[in-house]
């Protein structure tokens, strides 16, 4: 399988990622034809760059022969080491603002309403993944607007995201994007934990900290940090670029990189490479995956517990299978002052971890709990069902890459024609196995566990 993996150790912009989506192999033309056809009066800048050694893409959003009306008459004033502009990444100074002679008040002249971006982008020659990419970005910035704001996600009205620049910056990327999925086979999106930035950021409605409101709600959900020169490093469009690709945010997944670009933000802070990763792969990349062993991710809860009774414990551990755990463990322990206690273990799926979580503070007697993300290894499995001298029982068949690693006979099948039949338990499941052999199973069944 084909994959995408972001990495954003020095955040993300619009403009970074359109760096990044040419740099990794998206025809240039293509993007540029594609803001072309915006009707805005934009077209694109392509530049190869240095960024602290590292030989980047530098995309700028032009209108004529100037940089786009968000950037010369831009707002913010920032004059921060990264390089992003609060919404556009251009890192223009504050002194280069008042050059220009603009006003906080003549700011909110520009921009654009949520209503009138999706008419833009509807009427828009685009391909339908594209424009269905591009709307959706835009409508998670709406969201996170109305949040902030407390207003309908109808009324909100874009300042610093409404204009020329961004709307370009994400309707690019949105072609940029799937172009990789239709030219280059990506089917899934990776990213590393964000680096959002530090410091204070100068927005439309005053003067807040890193991250932005906006960014932050966006961010709600994935791994964050902070690190490198004071600045805002990932901004709004960033940010909901990242959440519009329903990105999966873990560990670096194993793959065999084909195509890497880096796409570049406007300042070049001394030892920081001001730069996005954008790097695509086939994901099976060891001879280990190569032979067709599946793997997932999933979420490890752990807690110790001695001054709780068996009964509670497997009353707990039996919830948790009922309400979609994996699969869960107890193990005796020794704790401390010597003190004969339980391990308990709860495996489950990552969007399950909250919900597990309380249940063994609800259900146990422990105060704290160990909670990680592991990667495993996983066989395929198959629920068939054999016909054996002692009727039909379900077996479940392990395999991956067309091979048949084991098969393991239904206990609760086995059980019930042992008892119905008088006959001992292990010549049941020795019939099962046999059956699976030596004759075709009578019927597959779909596995729900």
């Amino acid at each position: 399988m084909k994959i995408g993996y972001l990495e954003c150790f020095a955040g993300l912009s619009g403009d970074m990622m359109l760096g990044a989506l040419v740099a990794a192999g998206v025809p240039a033309e293509l993007l540029k034809e594609t803001a072309a056809a915006l009707g805005l009066g934009a077209s694109l800048r392509m530049e190869a760059v240095d960024r602290s050694g590292i030989q980047a893409t530098k995309v700028d959003v032009l209108v004529g022969n100037a940089l786009a009306e968000a950037v010369q008459e831009h707002r913010h004033g920032h004059s921060h080491e990264h390089g992003h502009s609060h919404e556009h990444g251009h890192g223009h100074s504050h002194e280069h603002d008042e050059g220009h002679g603009h006003t906080h008040e003549q700011d909110h002249a520009h921009g654009r309403n949520w209503k009138e971006i999706r008419a833009l982008i509807e009427a828009a020659s685009l391909a339908e993944d594209a424009r269905r990419l591009a709307l959706k970005t835009f409508e998670l910035l709406a969201e996170a607007e109305a949040k902030i704001h407390g207003m309908e996600v109808e009324d909100v009205h874009f300042h610093e995201v409404g204009n020329v620049d961004t709307i370009t910056d994400v309707v690019c990327s949105a072609v940029g994007l799937t172009w990789l999925g239709s030219g280059m086979g990506v089917e899934e999106w990776y990213a590393s934990a964000v680096n959002v930035g530090s410091g204070f950021v100068q927005c439309a409605h005053g003067r807040f900290p890193v991250p932005a409101p906006a960014t932050a709600e966006l961010l709600r959900g994935i791994p964050t940090y902070s690190a490198g020169p004071e600045g805002e490093a990932t901004t709004p469009t960033g940010a909901a670029l990242l959440r519009a690709l329903k990105c999966r945010f873990e560990a670096r997944p194993v793959f065999r990189a084909e195509a890497v670009g880096y796409g570049a933000g406007t300042r070049n802070p001394k030892g920081f490479p001001n730069v996005a990763r954008l790097s695509v792969g086939e994901a099976r990349a060891t001879a280990f995956e190569a032979g067709g062993f599946a793997t997932d991710t999933v979420t490890v809860l752990e807690c110790a517990v001695d001054d709780a009774s068996a009964q509670v414990l497997a009353h707990a551990l039996e919830m948790a299978m009922e309400q979609g755990a994996l699969d869960v463990m107890a193990i005796p322990a020794t704790m401390k002052k010597g003190r004969m206690g339980t391990l308990l273990t709860v495996l489950c799926r990552p969007q399950d971890a909250d919900a597990m979580t309380e249940l063994l503070f609800r259900e146990t007697t422990t105060l704290g709990m160990r909670r990680r993300e592991e990667r495993r290894v996983i066989l395929d499995r198959e629920i068939r069902v054999v016909e054996t001298p002692y009727g039909e029982i379900r077996v479940k068949v392990a395999s991956a890459g067309g091979v048949r690693y084991n098969a393991m006979p239904e206990y609760e099948d086995c059980r019930r024609a042992a008892r119905e039949r008088a006959v001992p338990l292990q010549w049941v499941m020795q019939a099962a196995v046999e059956a699976l052999a030596e004759h075709a199973p009578v019927r597959p069944v779909e596995e729900t566990a």
